[in-house]
């Protein structure tokens, strides 16, 4: 584990902030991969948790975002610090939210479409992908969805768009604002409600054009996958990409 400093933090809700730590130069060695993550911990504890690195491996510094439960192991003090404090972050990051486990079949004419589907701080990994240039270079067309219990919740839309995403957010308990839809995106994919919402015609969805990258609370995982696999779409790795992958290594994350 590696002492990084706590340069911004930014609160959002009671449940849900963002900070910024340094990154030091031992990343130079091997930096990461966007949509991966790496391990986190309070100073002097041996108690740490994964977190998605939000920003582009680029930039010169690390951005996450968290959950904030008061009793929980780690988030009941993580969600405390302030510039300044320090924090352990591993210089290792790995996952399988990667551009080469999904195959590259629908690209080659450029026609690929890629949905980033998330709840909570599942969106995480994909703000990381959509600041990476050369996910534009692979995709046609990039859709974030992102399903939040509040409105609150629903950060980073404006930053997605100027990017080139199409961003879907979805709100679970309390009436959607600002052109936000209600209920769970798996409720509102299996009614096609998604497809004409943005003006895609559901049988263009299909595993020969579209790929599908899934990040959320455990139930959120379990369920979008075996919706794809019932279909008879392929879980990817990077032995054998396919047409959907999936990130299960989170213990805390917030259920929409």
């Amino acid at each position: 584990m590696n002492i990084e400093k706590v340069l911004d933090v930014e609160h959002y809700t009671d449940d849900l902030f963002w900070f910024r730590t340094t990154k030091s130069e031992v990343w130079n060695k091997k930096n990461f991969q966007p949509g991966e993550f790496t391990m986190i911990g309070m100073p002097d504890s041996s108690l740490t948790r994964a977190y998605s690195i939000a920003n582009s491996p680029e930039d010169d510094y690390l951005e996450f975002l968290s959950i904030k439960v008061p009793d929980g192991p780690l988030t009941s003090e993580l969600q405390h610090i302030k510039s300044g404090d320090d924090l352990q972050v591993s210089h290792k990051a790995i996952g399988t939210l990667l551009l080469r486990n999904l195959d590259p079949d629908p690209c080659i004419n450029g026609n690929g479409r890629l949905w980033l589907i998330s709840t909570g701080t599942g969106l995480a990994p994909f703000l990381s992908l959509a600041r990476h240039p050369e996910v534009y270079e692979y995709y046609e067309e990039v859709i974030v969805t992102h399903t939040v219990r509040v409105n609150a919740e629903c950060v980073f839309k404006d930053e997605l768009e100027k990017h080139g995403c199409r961003v879907y957010q979805t709100v679970t308990r309390e009436e959607p604002a600002n052109g936000r839809f209600p209920d769970r995106i798996t409720d509102r994919i299996n009614s096609g409600r998604v497809f004409s919402d943005l003006g895609i015609d559901q049988r263009d969805f299909e595993k020969h054009r579209d790929r599908i990258m899934i990040c959320g609370g455990p139930s959120f995982n379990n369920e979008l996958r075996a919706m794809l696999e019932d279909k008879g779409w392929e879980h990817g790795t990077m032995r054998s990409p396919g047409q959907f992958v999936q990130e299960r290594a989170f213990v805390e994350t917030i259920e929409a």
